[in-house]
Order: structure tokens, then sequence, then C-alpha cells
């Protein structure tokens, strides 16, 4: 169901028991971020919460969004369930249906209620780097990533980004989704990756780990900003070369952050989430991870 307003925001009360649980659903979901970044920021919240990692694919998802079982306050969606998860969630942002997917489901008097956390973190993360106003952009990848980075630069007032994909057919999604959010963009191929880059003020990777390695070189020459999405091996080779340039860098570890702490605040109805806290889990799970 589309929805006019923002149907998370209005139902995301001060309400909740004393002790709940959120879950973050995937597959798989083993190494993702976002259980740590959620349970730091409920405890430092006084929250006698907990946050699990639920391994979980389209064809038990509906069970899983069932708001009428258990004590879910809410779940956050990883990858692939963001678009699968649109059917069953009875209403839905705007934002989140022109993207083409929910990443944050809050459970409220029987009813589910969807939304999009992903461009917020993009925005902020960027602005932390002191990336306010770009004048350009290119997005890398063509998936729900990308569609994701497209809302974001839509926000920041880019309307004419470019999408660049190894192959055209591969930018149909992110293609669609900027056909809904009212935006203009070319598509391109990589080989084209060095010309496009003159003049481009901003890069968004949304490729796979390690997929924009080979590209780190060439984007670093270019002076542009950079920002890698993969939160899992920050900093990544494009960080770390776009850094060691000089260019602005935003973190994507800071843009995990800042869309897990909007989820924080979707799902408990409290504004007061403790970014500080999230970032410090953040690390200290990348630590774990790496050892």
């Amino acid at each position: 169901m589309r929805a006019d307003h923002d149907p998370v925001a209005e139902h995301a009360r001060p309400t909740r028991p004393a002790a709940a649980r959120a879950a973050v659903l995937g597959s798989p979901v083993g190494q993702s971020l976002s259980p740590a970044l959620h349970r730091a920021a409920y405890a430092a919240m006084g929250l006698d919460w907990d946050c699990e990692a639920v391994e979980c694919d389209e064809t038990v998802l509906h069970r899983m969004l069932d708001a009428g079982t258990g004590d879910r306050a809410g779940v956050a969606l990883a990858m692939p369930l963001k678009r699968a998860a649109l059917p069953w969630i009875d209403e839905v942002t705007d934002l989140a249906l022109d993207i083409g997917g929910v990443n944050t489901v809050v459970f409220r008097d029987g009813r589910t209620f969807g939304d999009n956390t992903d461009p917020h973190g993009i925005v902020l993360a960027l602005r932390e780097a002191g990336v306010d106003d770009p004048g350009s952009a290119l997005v890398l990848g063509g998936g729900a990533a990308a569609a994701s980075a497209l809302a974001a630069l839509r926000d920041l007032g880019v309307r004419d980004p470019g999408l660049v994909v190894r192959e055209r057919r591969r930018a149909a999604e992110a293609a669609s989704a900027a056909v809904r959010l009212g935006m203009a963009v070319d598509i391109h191929t990589f080989d084209h990756l060095e010309e496009l880059l003159h003049g481009t003020e901003l890069v968004i990777s949304t490729l796979p780990p390690g997929a924009a390695n080979q590209y780190a070189a060439v984007i670093m020459h270019s002076r542009a900003a950079v920002l890698d999405v993969v939160p899992s091996a920050w900093p990544t080779r494009l960080a770390k070369a776009a850094g060691f340039a000089g260019n602005p860098v935003a973190d994507g570890l800071s843009t995990l952050v800042h869309q897990a702490a909007r989820q924080v605040e979707l799902i408990t109805g409290r504004s007061d989430v403790p970014l500080d806290a999230m970032r410090a889990a953040g690390r200290a799970e990348l630590a774990r991870h790496a050892g």
C-alpha cells in the first residue's frame, strides 16, 4: 500500500515494553554488522532489548513479518529481502516504494510499516565528509544499493547522475528507480569510466566487496570525493587510494551507522540514538571479523 504520509514515523511511538526484541533478517546474514550496532544502541539507551541475526530467505519471509507473533518491535532487512518484503507489508513510505525496497519494518498494533533508511545513511555520511552540494556524481553499480544512492543524490540536489555498470542491462533496477524518483540518469559502461570522471565531483561505489579495487587508481587521480558503501572491509582499497590522494572520503561504516540509527529511531520511537556507541560497536565487530 502506498502511503502519502510517513506511516513509520507516525506509528513509531515510545510505547514499547521494557523488554523487546529486534532482528536483522537476510541470507547470508552471519557477517552483518547491524545486530551489533542495534544492540549497542539499545544498551546505551537503557533498553533491555536484544537484536539477533536470523538467516531468512524469500520463502519464509512472510512468516517472519507476521506482526502478530512474538515480542519483536521490528526488523531490519538485508539482501535479498528488501524488494521481496514489499507485498507483505501493510503500509510503505513513498521513498521505499520509489527505491523499490524496504530495509526496516516496524510492528505496531498488529500491522506492519515499512521504510528504507539507506539514503539517510548515505546523505549523512557524505555530509560528515564535507560533501554537501556535489554538482555532479557517478554511481558505480546498478542494483538495489545504487537505487538508494540515487535517492540520496536527489536529496543532495544532483538530478542527472551517471550510472556506470559492466553491462547496460545490469542498470535496469536502478534505472527504473530513477524514473520513480523523478531523476534523469545516463547509463555508461566501465570502459568509459576515465573520461566520465573528468569534472565529476562525487563517486559512489555500490559494487560488491573488492569489485571496485581495479578502478581505485583512476578514481583517485580524478580528485572526486568518494563513498564506498561497503562497510564489512573498511577501509576499502578505493577509500584508501582516494584518501592518500587527498580526496574527500565518506566512511562506509558511517553510512551503515547512520542508516541503522534511523532504524533504531523508527523501531523504538525514540530520537536519543547514540551514534558514538554504535560506531564503536561497528569498529569492534570489524576487528573481530578480521581477527
